[in-house]
């Protein structure tokens, strides 16, 4: 079976007037369907780097970015905007949600942008992923009204509404309260569990709990690639 992530031999290098900056170097990483694993690292490791070039954000300077069975290099900016609709989903740490329409209105935002589901069909699947996420409550209200976990939780299900194969984090939790963000986290394991395929960016410290793999960057290279359930059988 193929992988649903492939890098190979990637480098992403900046230019800036004090010469270029090696982002990630000649990285490679291979992650299968229904895997749940955390890049971790300090600030300036290239994890939030990596997270663009798999959501086809960025492009590679050198190197294969495979995602979803498409060779994301060979497709041009419109491709890629229609190819990411469809197969990813993410999630950010300040939740994006646009804050004049209602939270039932921005899940079925993508749906609009990307026609994969039908359009009599799409404020019921934004109102049962809602659900899903434990705030279908709330599907008439506007962002501002609702707590930081309660938007977290809106933006997942956002992240969902095409039902990508895979699902893409940066700092999900960074700007919760510890109680909010292990039940976050714990989201994100029922949806690993039920087959979805997660990389997470994240500094949460006791990730390992949740996630199957951990993968630790520094300086652009993987530096430790290992099985969380090690960590949790300790």
């Amino acid at each position: 079976m193929e992988n649903a992530i492939q890098v190979s031999d990637v480098v992403k290098a900046y230019r800036s007037s004090a010469g270029e900056f090696i982002a990630l170097d000649h990285l490679s990483l291979g992650i299968a369907p229904g895997e749940f694993v955390a890049v971790v690292g300090r600030s300036g490791s290239g994890k939030t780097t990596l997270l663009n070039l798999l959501a086809g954000i960025d492009r590679s300077t050198s190197g294969t970015v495979r995602v979803a069975a498409a060779d994301l290099g060979s497709l041009s900016e419109s491709g890629l905007a229609a190819w990411r609709g469809r197969n990813v989903g993410l999630v950010f740490q300040f939740f994006q949600l646009l804050p004049t329409l209602t939270v039932i209105e921005n899940v079925m935002l993508p749906m609009d942008f990307a026609k994969k589901i039908p359009v009599g069909d799409r404020r019921d699947r934004a109102q049962d992923l809602l659900e899903r996420v434990g705030v279908g409550d709330q599907a008439d209200k506007i962002p501002a009204t609702l707590s930081g976990g309660q938007q977290q939780r809106a933006a997942i299900a956002r992240a969902l509404a095409n039902d990508p194969p895979i699902l893409l984090a940066d700092e999900p939790t960074g700007n919760l309260d510890s109680t909010t963000a292990a039940a976050v986290l714990e989201l994100f394991a029922d949806l690993n569990g039920d087959g979805q395929t997660i990389v997470v960016v994240t500094h949460e410290r006791d990730i390992r709990s949740i996630v199957g793999r951990e993968v630790t960057l520094v300086d652009g290279r993987i530096v430790t690639d290992e099985s969380a359930s090690v960590g949790v059988a300790e």
